[in-house]
């Protein structure tokens, strides 16, 4: 009997410090039937909230629509200020397939949104990952120059023009960037210190482009509310790098600089696999529950 399909998506919005909008927005998800809302992490430095909600591929594409037209109607960029690089209020929308659906169909969903969001609400898409529709435009990083404060110049050139909707500048809303992608794995390690160069100089050597660990991205970021600074990373594909990989090299370079490890946080959730047999506790992710393992939501 064939699989039915079971898609990821994993909305990024630029809010992660009033609870009670975060609140609405997590009741317009919860108000679609075949939608299951697995995760909600928010981060009032990064000013960013991660949903991840799973289902068929209608069902998703109807909630990922929902959704945005709360975040459009509820958040004005133009009071957003927060550590992470962001160009819109709803600011990435990922589609993963997970089951009984090809990377081909993801790819036809994110369209199919993208037409849809930039339709509505009059607002520039930008397609990413194996959505996008440039080569140069896969990567987020590309997309992401300048971020929200330079979007409306980026706009006006050939090279920002977007490729769904208007090239005009909504102040409210910015941009949306819509992907399809494989699972990725978003992994912080906080470290026991507010030295930023430190974090930074960690970051540089462990993420892939600074001849540091394969498929792995990484940031040094302040916390300020905290007062600390974190080592941000992706893990791009998770069976190259898994989480153990990621940790004890972040807790090697950390303890050469004389820094401590504090803890470390996951964002959003991952497979079993990502562990690589290791307990969350052995990487710093005290706090763990089940259901922060993708595999119990399929």
């Amino acid at each position: 009997m064939p699989t039915a399909p079971i898609v990821e998506c994993v909305p990024n919005v630029s809010e992660g410090r009033d609870p009670a909008r975060l609140r609405r927005l997590r009741t317009v998800l919860a108000g679609v039937p075949g939608v299951q809302l697995a995760n909600l992490h928010a981060d009032p430095d990064h000013h960013r909230s991660v949903f991840t909600f799973l289902g068929g591929p209608e069902a998703v594409a109807m909630a990922a629509l929902a959704l945005a037209d709360a975040v459009v109607a509820e958040l004005d960029m133009r009071t957003h200020h927060g550590i992470h690089p962001r160009v819109g209020a709803l600011d990435v929308l990922p589609f993963v397939p997970l089951a009984g659906m090809t990377m081909a169909e993801a790819v036809a969903l994110a369209h199919q949104v993208g037409h849809a969001l930039a339709d509505r609400h009059a607002l520039p898409v930008y397609y990413y990952g194996h959505a996008a529709r440039r080569p140069e435009r896969r990567r987020l990083r590309e997309l992401r120059h300048g971020e929200y404060e330079g979007l409306p110049e980026r706009l006006k050139t050939e090279e920002g023009r977007p490729d769904d909707g208007p090239a005009r500048f909504d102040a409210r809303a910015g941009a949306t960037l819509i992907g399809a992608r494989d699972v990725l794995v978003a992994y912080n390690v906080w470290l026991a210190t507010d030295d930023l160069i430190a974090a930074r100089a960690i970051a540089r050597s462990v993420r892939e482009s600074g001849g540091g660990l394969p498929a792995v991205q990484a940031l040094g970021l302040p916390l300020a509310s905290r007062g600390c600074v974190q080592v941000s990373m992706n893990l791009v594909e998770h069976r190259v790098t898994p989480i153990p990989a990621a940790f004890d090299r972040v807790s090697a370079e950390a303890h050469r600089r004389g820094v401590a490890i504090e803890r470390a946080e996951l964002v959003g959730l991952a497979p079993r696999a990502a562990f690589a047999g290791r307990e969350p506790a052995s990487v710093g992710l005290e706090a763990f529950r089940p259901d922060h393992y993708l595999d119990v939501w399929l």
